[in-house]
């Protein structure tokens, strides 16, 4: 059996005397062995890609489910701020009297766990007064002439806003200046 590609005349005496070693020729061998070398260096280079693709799926859907997480506790969060904002409301509306104070403790622990847990979740307070608004984490519920205050700068907080892992959950209700010098 010849090599179709060879072009190199066979003489036909020594075919025969060959036989079936004809076969076994170095040139026929070595052409062999370079095109099954050409065909293991494809199929490395298409193993490694196969598993550099793998490799990625495998931390996507790592870092989906991470995100997955995150968002289910956010949504947990954003459902309790109301009661957060009643627990604060009430601590703000205690009396002076004996019966209040005990009861304004009590609302202030509660408060300050359901704050622990919070922070254990990776949820931070914005608290902006004093600061500039910024649209981004604040909603300007309303405007106040302050010629003390810089312009678009937040003088009062009628409600907390809330971010966790760096997004917000909820924007923090705020009153801004006007009138007074540019920030």
């Amino acid at each position: 059996m010849t090599d179709p590609k060879d072009t190199t005349p066979l003489d036909p005496e020594l075919a025969d005397d060959l036989g079936a070693e004809l076969e076994f020729r170095g040139d026929v061998l070595e052409d062999e062995l370079e095109v099954a070398r050409r065909e293991a260096a494809a199929h490395l280079d298409a193993a490694q890609r196969v598993q550099a693709e793998f490799d990625n799926y495998r931390k996507r859907v790592a870092r989906d489910a991470e995100d997955a997480a995150k968002r289910a506790g956010q949504r947990v969060i954003a459902e309790m701020l109301p009661a957060v904002d009643n627990l604060e409301r009430a601590l703000a509306h205690a009396g002076s009297a004996a019966e209040s104070a005990e009861l304004a403790e009590g609302v202030a622990m509660v408060l300050q766990q359901v704050l622990d847990v919070f922070a254990k979740e990776g949820v931070e307070r914005i608290d902006p007064t004093g600061g500039p608004f910024d649209p981004n984490e604040h909603q300007a519920v309303g405007q106040a002439q302050r010629d003390d205050m810089p312009e678009h700068t937040v003088i009062e907080v009628y409600q907390s806003g809330y971010r966790m892992y760096g997004r917000v959950l909820r924007p923090a209700m705020v009153v801004v200046s006007t009138g007074g010098p540019e920030a």
